[in-house]
């Protein structure tokens, strides 16, 4: 298994390489990763709880050990985050269907029927 807090260390080392290197691109994302923080409707362990669920849809590992780190910090518990991974692999396995749907709409325009 992968070493998570070595790779988190290792992983933000390189993104301040990037935003060295580029920094209105790291602070772009810095405004984007900070707006929904900004309007108060969710907190921040719902904010990492959801980031988490994505980050498992997106195959992020970067996305994973950064947003695991910061649920636990906000008080997510093991049940709230195996809660949501649920959601993420129902949502994995609603849109593979869906995207069955479109292949065989796709199916019968190609073969005309």
């Amino acid at each position: 298994m992968l070493d998570w807090l070595q790779y988190r260390k290792e992983l933000l080392g390189r993104i301040g390489e990037v935003g060295k290197l580029s920094p209105d691109t790291l602070k772009g994302y810095q405004v984007l990763t900070g707006a929904g923080a900004k309007t108060g409707h969710l907190d921040a362990k719902t904010r990492e709880l959801i980031g988490l669920a994505v980050a498992v849809t997106t195959r992020c590992d970067g996305c994973i050990t950064v947003h695991v780190g910061e649920a636990l910090k906000h008080g997510a518990t093991r049940e709230e985050i195996a809660e949501a991974l649920g959601v993420a692999v129902a949502l994995n396995a609603g849109a593979a269907l869906v995207f069955s749907a479109r292949v065989m709409d796709a199916v019968h325009e190609h073969s005309g029927s």
